[in-house]
């Protein structure tokens, strides 16, 4: 069934692009293939076989089970990739169709035997001219700023990282979108710090953004955030507002770039470090008190000559909770660092290895530690 909509969706984007005889269009295929071995210590615990944060590096995921052994390794290649994209002219006007997929984040498999698991949608998006719409990158995020980092994401507490559906405008360095709404909340006083997840609001999430490059190749963005807090769950009927403002910067330093992004809000949940931290709390009343967060990173990419290069990487976040929230088994402050040694005999191979050390902390005072050591092999189709 999965295998039929999938092929479904492909014709589909296929004969959008169709349109006439005269139409010129390009079709081009793309993504990539990535193997990693990963060499993981965890403080308390590893997690299972095939959790989350076997993958890859999440905040939040990382304190594991004490009853497992400490240390792990895992082999994968689910990171690999393929994206197929179609471009049309026609009478001037230019439509655009995209689509990727990798296979991350599921655990329908496992590694017994086959190693299977199930493709997922990371973009699809069709664009006419200015206009954009469907799933792709929030606008609050860069995901051109990101460090160059073996890890599948890098530096994920310090950087807004959110795939979403969405309708877009773009026009210049301008960008504005209208995307999808989901409100992650902690209930009163609770000191299990459970997620009560809420998609029952009505209001979209608007973003506003502006792209500038200068002369001498610096890059820089700065987004803003607006958003509607709300829930309506069983005897809850409350809604709050959300915001956040967001910068990125790309600086070369001759050969070398630096990296850097800054984030702050209320109500950010979910669009800050993977949802490390919620958007709000529920007070005595029932109603949404948004939380305080912020968090960044900076990276600076050395080359070593044009074969060899380093990336050394430091990223944080914090969350500054309600007091009900205190003592309790809520995400605090979470914090990472990375250093690389990457080597591309030819430009589509990589091959590298990897140090990262991140420590999470819960407002209990309760903290997971993890140090992973990651090598790659990675050739771009």
């Amino acid at each position: 069934m999965k295998q039929a909509k999938l092929s479904i969706l492909c014709a589909s984007l296929i004969a959008a692009t169709s349109m006439s005889a005269q139409a010129d269009t390009d079709f081009k295929f793309g993504g990539y293939v990535k193997a990693d071995v990963m060499f993981s210590d965890y403080s308390n615990g590893a997690p299972d076989s095939g959790s989350l944060s076997r993958q890859f590096y999440v905040p939040g995921t990382i304190y594991g089970d004490p009853s497992n052994g400490k240390q792990v390794v895992d082999f994968q290649a689910r990171e690999s990739r393929f994206n197929f994209k179609s471009s049309t002219d026609i009478d001037g006007h230019k439509l655009v169709g995209f689509i990727e997929l990798d296979f991350m984040t599921h655990t329908d498999g496992n590694e017994r035997v086959s190693n299977s698991y199930s493709p997922r949608i990371r973009q699809a998006f069709v664009s006419f001219d200015n206009w954009a719409a469907g799933q792709m990158w929030t606008t609050f995020q860069n995901p051109g700023a990101l460090p160059e980092n073996l890890d599948f994401v890098g530096a994920a507490e310090g950087t807004p990282f959110v795939r979403q559906t969405m309708v877009r405008y773009t026009n210049g360095g301008f960008q504005f979108s209208a995307e999808n709404p989901e409100t992650t909340l902690n209930a009163y006083r609770d000191p299990t710090g459970s997620r009560i997840t809420s998609g029952s609001g009505m209001m979209p999430d608007f973003v506003a953004r502006y792209n500038m490059k200068t002369e001498n190749g610096m890059a820089f963005t700065f987004a803003g955030l607006a958003r509607q807090l709300n829930i309506e769950k069983d005897d809850l009927d409350s809604s709050t507002f959300g915001y956040g403002v967001s910068f990125t910067g790309v600086i070369p330093v001759g050969q070398d770039d630096i990296k850097m992004s800054a984030t702050y809000g209320d109500g950010l949940g979910r669009y800050m470090a993977l949802n490390y931290a919620n958007a709000g709390v529920l007070d005595m009343n029932g109603d949404i008190e948004a939380i305080t967060s912020y968090g960044g990173y900076i990276s600076y990419r050395h080359w070593w000559n044009d074969k060899w290069r380093t990336s050394i990487t430091g990223s944080g976040f914090k969350a500054d909770n309600n007091i009900d929230l205190i003592g309790n088994n809520v995400n605090k402050d979470s914090y990472s660092g990375y250093i690389n040694l990457l080597y591309s005999p030819v430009k589509p191979l990589t091959v590298g290895v990897e140090y990262m050390y991140a420590k999470n902390t819960k407002e209990n005072g309760f903290d997971g530690e993890l140090n992973r050591v990651i090598f790659s092999m990675k050739y771009v189709l």
